[in-house]
């Protein structure tokens, strides 16, 4: 009587608005500042053409970042639920889109999320001890097999350790700034490029360029969900326009500070930027300090992807009977442990696949981006869709400008699902290695998922 009682109790519980201002941002900075920032650089500066399209690529990323977090502060205000985008797709379209969402979250995003993630590791852990021709991908396969077989018996890292670690990833980025602005002499003067000075290739690649500056940005839409634990639900617009901009502040310094230091060459030739910055700055001792911290916060952001993914797993098990042997909690360990081993079994693959491309952490990045941005484009929708379906509802935030600002989110979540389908259709080569290999297997496997939806409404009885 007394457990019906208290479970009754839980599920009638709603958040309570504890969250101060201040509190908000330091999750937000905590939650998208993460190991992107010493992994992508490069790539961005890669199909950006020039230094200044660099900067004005990463100021971008952050404007975009800004309108979508608007748009995500209305949903999250007025519809807080613990399935997030799960609960806004279904609640706008339906079963048979919200599936595929759960369903791609399971195989692309957040497999994806921890085979790229792994693979920062790699690239870092390598500039301490190389283990061979592909030491990343070797180190990759170690980190997935590892946090898989430590949450398997029940063990991950803590909050507290997740949070001292976010200090320490943003010490890091403190450290690459002041280092590339300060004790290291320019490489060479950051110049605006002439008209003529951007090729056609490199036009092309602007898009792709953004996948990656976006990626980077990225978690902003799940630190929006903290709105129902504000105190006042406006203040909700306030910590994302902030955190945002300290975001942005912190990302085009430390991108200039790489640009100055190695130069826009240098940044474009180095598998860990932020190793070559700090053995400029201050030698080889520095370097693997740095690459220390890269790789301490990689393997944090990775366990934390492994732990919450496989939660998802766990509860698509239990809402469909096909993947019911997903919905299945080991008692003793108190975890998930099929869920975990077919998220490691997945991941080791798409390990494979990077490693098989030569590209590692890009492959993975364009396995996840077309994905990505389509379900992020159905969620920008699905605020306008829900006004017109429930104009009765509260709400308490309403995004500015509307509906300019959900056209503009949307328009933005639009191009870059082109920028990542147009980059993998066609496939032109860099060296030896084709490119856009991993975009097309994300969407065949999310294609995937259609006739599986079907096969599942059959398990279930459903016409």
């Amino acid at each position: 009587m007394v457990k019906s009682v208290a479970v009754k109790s839980t599920e009638l519980a709603e958040p309570v608005p504890t969250l101060s201002l201040k509190d908000a941002l330091a999750m937000i900075v905590g939650i998208v500042v993460g190991a992107g920032i010493f992994r992508t650089p490069s790539l961005v500066a890669a199909n950006a053409g020039s230094e200044l399209n660099t900067l004005l690529l990463w100021l971008a990323g952050g404007v975009i970042s800004l309108v979508g977090a608007l748009c995500y502060a209305e949903l999250t205000t007025t519809y807080p639920h613990t399935g997030g985008d799960y609960h806004y797709l279904r609640r706008a379209y339906g079963r048979p889109l919200s599936f595929l969402f759960v369903w791609s979250r399971i195989t692309v995003i957040q497999t994806g999320s921890v085979a790229l993630l792994a693979f920062v590791f790699g690239d870092y852990a390598s500039q301490l001890l190389r283990l061979g021709e592909h030491s990343p991908s070797i180190y990759a396969a170690i980190v997935v097999v590892m946090l898989t077989g430590l949450n398997v018996i029940g063990v991950h890292l803590g909050t507290r350790t997740q949070n001292l670690l976010t200090v320490v990833e943003v010490f890091s980025l403190i450290l690459v700034i002041v280092a590339g602005l300060i004790l290291v002499e320019s490489a060479a003067p950051l110049t605006a490029p002439a008209a003529s000075s951007v090729s056609q290739q490199s036009e092309s690649a602007i898009g792709l360029a953004m996948v990656f500056v976006l990626l980077t940005y990225g978690g902003w839409n799940e630190a929006a969900y903290i709105s129902a634990e504000m105190k006042g639900r406006r203040e909700i617009a306030r910590a994302l326009l902030l955190s945002i901009g300290i975001i942005t502040g912190l990302y085009l310094l430390v991108n200039w500070a790489y640009l100055r230091a190695l130069g826009f060459s240098g940044v474009i030739g180095s598998e860990a930027v932020a190793a070559d910055l700090m053995q400029r700055a201050v030698g080889r001792n520095g370097a693997l300090f740095v690459s220390v911290l890269v790789a301490i916060s990689a393997l944090t952001s990775a366990n934390a992807s492994v732990f919450t993914g496989a939660r998802t797993n766990y509860a698509f098990g239990r809402d469909f009977r096909l993947f019911r042997f997903l919905g299945r909690w080991q008692k003793g360990a108190n975890t998930p442990t099929n869920s975990l081993l077919v998220q490691g079994t997945i991941a080791l693959a798409l390990v494979l696949i990077g490693t098989l491309t030569r590209r590692g952490f890009a492959t993975m990045v364009e396995y996840t981006a077309p994905v990505f941005w389509f379900f992020f484009l159905m969620v920008g929708l699905s605020l306008m869709v829900l006004r017109i379906k429930e104009p009765e509802v509260a709400r308490p935030f309403r995004v500015p400008l509307y509906p300019l600002m959900p056209l503009l989110f949307c328009a933005s979540c639009l191009y870059m699902l082109q920028s990542s389908i147009v980059y993998s259709l066609r496939l032109y080569r860099t060296g030896d290695s084709p490119t856009g290999i991993g975009a097309l297997v994300g969407v065949a496997v999310l294609l995937a998922g259609i006739p599986l939806y079907f096969l599942t409404r059959q398990s279930q009885g459903e016409s």
